[in-house]
């Protein structure tokens, strides 16, 4: 594909949801009721609001966030390193508060991007609308209200892959297959995570499949723009 973008201008990302509670009946009368009608379509009628809840964390009104893994490239003229790094915890504006100081400070240029597997129509979104829900000032690269199509500041794998197929979806796992890359699905999936957060509670566990899954992501835009992998040894976890 040879992008004309500088890889070392993208940063890469994956977040990791649950639902707001561990349980159904922590709601409240008015949140299950407005949940019900929310997941109408989705249930089909066939399952309840109760059952259905485990799956809560895919709607930022009902879910939240509990890690933010980031990666990005740090090129030399002797090699190249992919540094990785994590914020998470049970608290969702302090995951948040951190993540935008991130950007705020290191990712605000014009020729700065954000690129996420799926993330325009999940990761982008989502992280905009907790931070709203939790009184925080969306940061340059997320604050998209009056921008062009060609003025917003993501990149995303899933739609690259479509090249302009707009009926085409591919899993993180089925295109990293594709592309020969390992992967990052050797322990958890997401439908997992809520089980593991709340049940286990194991987020060291989530933390680890969220950074594999942001690896997979940049690994991928190095096989799209027809560049090596890197090995793990130019991995680097900070």
């Amino acid at each position: 594909m040879n992008f004309s973008t500088n890889l070392n201008d993208v940063l890469f990302l994956d977040i990791e949801t649950v639902p707001k509670y561990s349980t159904w009946d922590e709601l409240s009368v008015k949140e299950k009721e407005l949940y019900e009608i929310k997941t109408a379509y989705q249930r089909k009628d066939e399952i309840s609001a109760k059952d259905f809840y485990q799956r809560a964390g895919i709607w930022a009104e009902f879910g939240k966030i509990i890690c933010i893994s980031v990666a990005f490239f740090n090129r030399t003229s002797s090699e190249k390193q992919l540094r990785v790094t994590s914020f998470y915890g049970d608290e969702e504006a302090n995951i948040l508060k951190d993540f935008k100081e991130l950007l705020d400070q290191h990712f605000s240029k014009n020729e700065h991007l954000l690129c996420a597997h799926n993330g325009k129509e999940f990761d982008f979104p989502f992280i905009a609308r907790r931070m709203l829900v939790n009184k925080i000032d969306l940061p340059k690269k997320l604050n998209l209200f009056g921008k062009k199509p060609w003025e917003v500041a993501h990149l995303d794998t899933m739609e690259l892959w479509k090249f302009g197929d707009y009926k085409n979806y591919i899993s993180l796992n089925l295109l990293s297959h594709t592309l020969g890359i390992p992967s990052p699905k050797d322990d958890i999936d997401g439908s997992q995570v809520a089980n593991v957060y709340y049940k286990e509670k194991n987020l060291k566990r989530i933390v680890e499949y969220c950074e594999k899954d942001t690896i997979t992501v940049a690994q991928i835009m190095l096989r799209m723009n027809n560049e090596e992998i890197l090995e793990e040894s130019n991995i680097v976890r900070v």
